[in-house]
């Protein structure tokens, strides 16, 4: 699906970012990118592999750049403003003529993972949460027990950031909206393994 270059607010700031629509009543999913201090951006591979997987499924896409990345305005805020700014862009992409208020979706990859949790918990028009590489074994999830939101937890077995013990600790205490898929041969970064990723996020999806 093509995409547009797009600039929408967080609070004071302002945030560039990559919208695709085609306007047909699309349900949306913003997506969420890795570390800003590890060289995060929305120009990632696990991201596109992400984006792929909802234009297979038919939604409207909004990825952008945290505060102080790329374009966008603002410094790191070691994610409490990041928070903000993916709410800020949820509310942006729902605001977008033929896009649907309801089924939204919030995905993240690794930090963007754990940024998703947070902000799909809070957005009440979030419907389901996609959450791949969540950093696990670095912090804990900021998600609350019995959730009622779909989550959907993506990692490969080589991964030591997203490790499964701990992954099946977290989709135990979401309990059953909770779905944990383990990639085989995948690690952290997911190289040539990018087309399995999509795959299996449309195949849940």
């Amino acid at each position: 699906m093509r995409e547009n270059q797009v600039t929408f607010r967080s609070g004071a700031l302002t945030l560039e970012g990559l919208l695709a629509t085609d306007g047909s009543d699309s349900p949306a999913a913003v997506v969420c990118h890795p570390h800003p201090n590890y060289g995060g951006s929305m120009f990632n591979n696990v991201v596109e592999a992400i984006l792929a997987a909802m234009w297979q499924r038919g939604y409207a896409t909004l990825r952008f750049n945290f505060r102080g990345v790329g374009a966008s305005e603002g410094e790191h805020d070691r994610g409490k403003g990041e928070v903000d700014d993916a709410v800020a862009a949820m509310a942006f992409l729902l605001s977008q003529p033929g896009v649907r208020k309801d089924e939204a979706v919030m995905a993240g990859y690794s930090f963007g993972a754990m940024i998703a949790l947070s902000a799909g918990y809070q957005h009440l028009e979030v419907s389901r949460i996609v959450a791949v590489a969540l950093p696990i074994a670095m912090s804990e999830a900021p998600a609350p027990s019995n959730a009622s939101k779909p989550l959907l937890m993506v990692s490969g077995d080589r991964d030591s950031y997203s490790p499964l013990a701990a992954l099946t600790a977290l989709k135990n205490k979401v309990g059953t909206p909770a779905r944990l898929e383990i990639i085989k041969g995948a690690d952290h970064f997911f190289g040539g393994a990018e087309a399995e990723l999509s795959r299996v996020i449309a195949a849940a999806l």
